[in-house]
């Protein structure tokens, strides 16, 4: 696992918000990103309003970055979250598991108060 800052120059590092993303994550969305034909894509992370516990968290691929966007990088691979976002998922793990239940992207969020039981909402 390694732990990356956010790319912002001259930025304290202590006071840096992070997303640390697993070398297991990395890997699987380097796959996605071959399969889906999308070199210079990047995963995006989104918290938005809804879910059965409140906020549920949306994963996709996106070219384009926005004015707030942050940027985590795991080797050649590219998170991004947006501001809004980021206040939800402030030292989150992004990780990909595969187990007998099946495989998928997991967010352990040290915010999240509670979740539903796919994983995929929380509260605060």
């Amino acid at each position: 696992m390694s732990e990356v800052m956010p790319n912002h120059a001259g930025a304290e590092v202590e006071n840096e918000r992070r997303v640390l993303i697993t070398e297991s994550a990395a890997r699987r969305i380097t796959l996605l990103k071959e399969q889906e034909e999308a070199a210079g894509a990047f995963l995006r992370i989104a918290v938005s309003g809804g879910g059965c516990s409140g906020f549920q968290y949306g994963l996709s691929f996106d070219d384009q970055k926005n004015p707030d966007d942050v940027v985590f990088e795991h080797g050649q691979v590219a998170v991004v979250v947006d501001e809004v976002s980021l206040d939800l998922l402030n030292g989150s793990e992004l990780d990909f598991v595969e187990d007998l239940m099946g495989a998928s992207f997991q967010i352990k969020n040290p915010n999240a108060a509670s979740s539903c039981g796919c994983g995929n909402s929380f509260s605060i």
